[in-house]
């Protein structure tokens, strides 16, 4: 399975990606080959889960994978109650692997309260504090819960680090607040959805050098894919809605997020295409 055209002259990074056995039985090379074919030749592999396994995975998946992957580490807000000193311990030491370049997904989310708000606070917080003492940016998971997502990051001093709003879903002022504190804004396939006008809005205005593509994978797949499992590949379908959104072409829009997620690595990351 895979997204018809594609990127092969203007390389694009999938900056959001979950790649654990249980989403692909297959295996991760598999998927990542997959998108390859397409253009698709970066990816930011997030480790989250009910415990650190995922973290775990990422990590050793950019470890081997140096040229193509980095990884990110965190606790995801549905998973805040698995906070505890010994779990911070171990989330604190993979963050400093040099192949881990972000603390995330972290955040809040009040849609489904899978942890009760309280702890979700409390994570969040220590999480961008962890952030701040390994020097690594973060990525932020916000669900209906705009003003104290804003709120805990301007708190905790996360303008320090900077990071990424994933799966951005808000509204041109939640986009302007997070710009200010030096955070990328990522789009994923709901961009592509017809009734999201207020991201699209986003999409089209936010400054070109702040700008992301995603997946989710596997989740949120773009249309044409939309309700089917998601994969890195599609993320050209995303981004080829935000070059028409902006009106430019699509090797222009791949070329700039490409140059953005290499700017914010703070390193040569997938210069190798």
């Amino acid at each position: 399975m895979g997204p018809r055209g594609g990127y092969r002259q203007a390389m694009l990074v999938d900056t959001h990606c979950h790649l654990d056995p249980h989403y692909f039985p297959e295996g991760a090379l598999a998927v990542m080959d997959r998108a390859a074919a397409v253009g698709v030749s970066g990816f930011v592999v997030i480790g989250v889960g009910a415990d650190l396994a995922p973290a775990r995975f990422a990590a050793d998946l950019a470890a081997r994978y140096r040229s193509r992957v980095r990884a990110s580490v965190g606790i995801h807000p549905h998973d805040a109650t698995s906070l505890n000193e010994k779990s911070l311990e171990e989330l604190t030491t993979l963050a400093q692997r040099p192949e881990v370049a972000f603390v995330g997904e972290i955040g809040l989310d009040y849609h489904y309260d899978h942890s009760p708000r309280a702890q979700q606070h409390e994570t969040f917080r220590r999480l961008v504090q962890l952030a701040r003492v390994v020097q690594k940016p973060i990525v932020v998971h916000t669900r209906e819960a705009r003003v104290d997502t804003l709120a805990i990051l301007e708190e905790e001093g996360a303008r320090e680090v900077g990071g990424i709003i994933h799966c951005f879903s808000e509204d041109r002022s939640f986009a302007k607040r997070a710009l200010d504190l030096g955070f990328y804004l990522s789009f994923s396939g709901i961009v592509t959805f017809k009734k999201s006008l207020d991201i699209q809005e986003v999409a089209a205005w936010a400054p070109a050098d702040r700008i992301l593509v995603e997946t989710d994978a596997p989740y949120l797949a773009p249309m044409p894919y939309r309700g089917k499992p998601c994969e890195p590949a599609m993320v050209v379908h995303t981004a080829r809605k935000v070059a028409e959104l902006r009106g430019i072409s699509e090797a222009e829009l791949a070329a700039q997020t490409t140059k953005n997620a290499r700017t914010l690595l703070g390193d040569s990351a997938f210069a190798g295409g």
